[in-house]
């Protein structure tokens, strides 16, 4: 099972990658912001297949801190964009 786990943790770090380099091209800030939202929700997802392959309870504490400070980078670029247009 600890292999299938690293596997997935493998395409997760490929999918952070992708997400980073969406981030630094751009071309719009909604792009950027959705890539940043991708790389949060592959780190949670790292975070918790973690908690799993080590037997570790803490790192579920992490993952919820990591989504709930997702969550609020959302609401302010929403925030921020909607100023912007009006």
């Amino acid at each position: 099972m600890t292999t299938f786990f690293g596997i997935i943790v493998v395409i997760l770090l490929v999918s952070i990658l992708t997400g980073l380099i969406r981030v630094h091209r751009g071309p719009r800030p909604a792009d950027r912001m959705m890539a940043a939202q991708l790389v949060g929700s592959a780190a949670v997802a790292i975070l918790l297949i973690l908690s799993r392959a080590m037997d570790m309870p803490a790192l579920l504490d992490v993952a919820v801190v990591f989504a709930l400070l997702a969550a609020v980078a959302v609401v302010g670029f929403v925030v921020l964009a909607s100023r912007k247009v009006s």
